[in-house]
């Protein structure tokens, strides 16, 4: 799975981006968010990327920080939520307003994103306020004190050794809590002998 990207931007739109990393363009479905943190065409960016596979397809989701690829990965995981809608979402509001509007279940606020109706609404406060209401606590700490690339690429490693995505995360929290944020292999470490227990 490609969990990270860096290379020279060929094509930036709205939603979508092509990465030159080493003479091979990759195409990547981002949010509004993430658009507005990009540089110009010709520039370097580095992306976090969600890989998406289904039987007819692989794509791949690029975020321009942690902490928008961790909502991303909540969202998916609501039944009824897919990738293109997710984007949808994480498009409508500021993070840190979709954040607390999940996490305080404010169904009026989440309904003002096109495309998510009461329903919808109601969903998304009901089946991830738990999950986001610790973000930044736990899992989400890391990600607000500017360390998060060590956190993410172990997640991403663990996910490459054939972990689950939520294993990785709880051995990485784990990992977090006994050794910091700072140390790639120590966190990595310390995740797999608690994973091996």
């Amino acid at each position: 799975m490609i969990a990270r990207l860096s290379g020279t931007v060929l094509d930036l739109r709205t939603d979508r981006l092509v990465l030159d990393v080493g003479g091979v363009g990759y195409d990547l479905a981002i949010p509004l968010g993430t658009f507005s943190a990009l540089p110009p065409v010709g520039e370097k960016a580095v992306l976090h990327v969600h890989t998406h596979v289904r039987e007819d397809a692989l794509s791949l989701f690029g975020f321009a920080t942690p902490q928008e690829k961790y909502v991303f990965e909540r969202l998916i995981s609501v039944s009824g939520i897919g990738p293109k809608v997710a984007l949808t979402v994480l498009s409508g509001l500021p993070l840190p307003d979709l954040v607390r509007a999940i996490a305080t279940q404010n169904a009026r606020v989440l309904a003002t994103i096109p495309g998510v109706g009461k329903k919808l609404a109601e969903r998304l406060g009901l089946e991830l306020k738990e999950k986001l209401a610790g973000f930044g606590a736990g899992v989400g700490a890391p990600f607000s004190t500017g360390k998060a690339s060590a956190v993410e690429d172990a997640i991403g490693a663990l996910e490459n050794l054939g972990y689950k995505l939520a294993q990785a995360e709880q051995a990485v929290e784990k990992a977090v809590k006994d050794v910091g944020i700072d140390d790639l292999n120590k966190i990595l470490q310390a995740a797999l002998k608690s994973l091996a227990r």
